[in-house]
C-alpha cells in the first residue's frame, strides 16, 4: 500500500490533495504489476521509482524522510530509522492518558473499557500476527477482550482504531518505525491517541543514535512528537485488504482505490478511479 505524508511549510492548497493521490496511484499500479511474482524488492523499487517521478512533477520543495536516513528532530516529521518500534493506539474521543505504552496490555484494555463505559469483553484489539506478540495476545484474551490478527499492514491496523465501522478499539504491538510515523500522520488527520518508542537493541543502533545526538533512546513519542503542523496523508491499495481495494487490471481500464486525509480540516476522502491512459502507467 504505497502511502505518502506531506508537510510543506506553507499551508497546503486543496489542489495538492488530488496531486498527491496521483502520486500514490501510480506507485500502487507500478508495484501491482509485479504482484504475486515473488519479487518483493523489485515491487517495492517499482513503487519508489514511480513515486519519485510523480513527486518531481509537483510544485513543492520538501524532503523525503521515510525509507532512508535517520531521525531529524528539527523536521516536522520524525525521521525514523529502519528499526522496530513499540506502538499503542486508540481512536478519538477519549481523555488524554487513557492509554500508556509503559502499562501492561491488560491494564490498557481495562483503562479503555472504563473510558468507553463498557466491559473489557466488549473491546477488540488488533495486532500483527507475529510470535513476538504471544504474551500480549495472551494478556489481552485473559481480560476477555477479543483479538484481531493481521498478517501485515500495521499502518492500516492503527487507522482501523479510528474507524468505528471496523469494530477495532486498540492497536498493540511492535512493528516498523517508518510505518509508525505514517500511522501517526493518519491519526493526526482523523483523531486518536498514539504512543511509540524506538527499539534500539543492537550496538550498531546504539552507536548511530548516539552520533545523532539522541540523549534518551528510550524516549516515548506522542503523535505531536512524530508529526507537527498541517498534514496530508494519502494511500492507494496494491492488494485488497480491510482498508482499501487493490489495483485491478481490466481489459480497457485500471481501477484503483485511494484514501486521502487532511489534518487541518479532518476531511477523509475515498477516490475510486478508472485509468484509461495505459501509456502513462506503462512508463511507471
Amino acid at each position: 500500500m504505497p502511502s505518502i505524508t506531506v508537510q510543506p511549510e506553507f499551508l497546503l492548497e486543496r489542489i495538492l490533495s488530488l496531486e498527491i493521490v496521483r502520486v500514490t496511484e501510480r506507485a500502487a499500479v507500478s508495484s501491482a504489476r509485479l504482484r504475486g511474482h515473488g519479487k518483493d524488492k523489485a515491487s517495492d523499487q517499482a513503487a519508489v521509482d514511480a513515486m519519485r517521478r510523480e513527486l518531481n512533477k509537483l510544485p513543492i520543495d520538501g524532503t523525503v524522510v521515510i525509507g532512508e536516513g535517520e531521525i531529524d528532530e528539527a523536521g516536522t516529521l520524525l525521521h525514523a530509522p529502519d528499526c522496530y518500534m513499540q506502538k499503542i493506539a486508540i481512536g478519538p474521543g477519549f481523555p488524554k492518558g487513557t492509554i500508556d505504552l509503559d502499562a501492561p496490555a491488560d491494564e490498557n484494555i481495562a483503562r479503555l473499557a472504563k473510558a468507553k463505559g463498557v466491559k473489557p469483553s466488549e473491546i477488540t484489539a488488533i495486532l500483527l500476527d507475529r510470535p513476538r506478540h504471544a504474551d500480549i495476545i495472551a494478556a489481552v484474551r485473559k481480560t476477555g477482550a477479543a483479538v484481531s490478527l493481521i498478517s501485515d499492514g500495521d499502518v492500516a491496523g492503527v487507522i482501523h482504531c479510528a474507524e468505528p465501522k471496523t469494530g477495532i478499539d486498540i492497536y498493540l504491538g511492535i512493528g516498523g518505525a517508518p510505518e509508525g510515523v505514517l500511522a501517526a500522520a493518519a491519526l493526526r488527520c482523523i483523531g486518536g491517541q498514539m504512543q511509540t518508542r524506538l527499539i534500539i537493541d543492537t550496538e550498531q543502533l546504539r552507536e548511530r543514535t548516539l552520533k545523532m545526538g539522541i540523549k534518551n533512546p528510550r524516549r516515548k513519542y506522542e503523535i505531536e512528537d512524530m508529526v507537527r503542523g498541517d498534514c496530508l496523508f494519502a494511500a492507494t491499495g496494491v492488494t485488497s485488504g480491510a482498508m482499501l481495494s487493490g489495483v485491478k487490471f481490466g481489459k480497457d481500464v485500471i481501477e484503483t482505490e485511494t484514501v486521502v486525509m487532511r489534518s487541518v480540516t479532518g476531511t477523509v476522502r475515498r477516490v475510486m478511479a478508472e485509468h484509461r491512459q495505459f501509456d502513462k502507467f506503462h512508463l511507471d
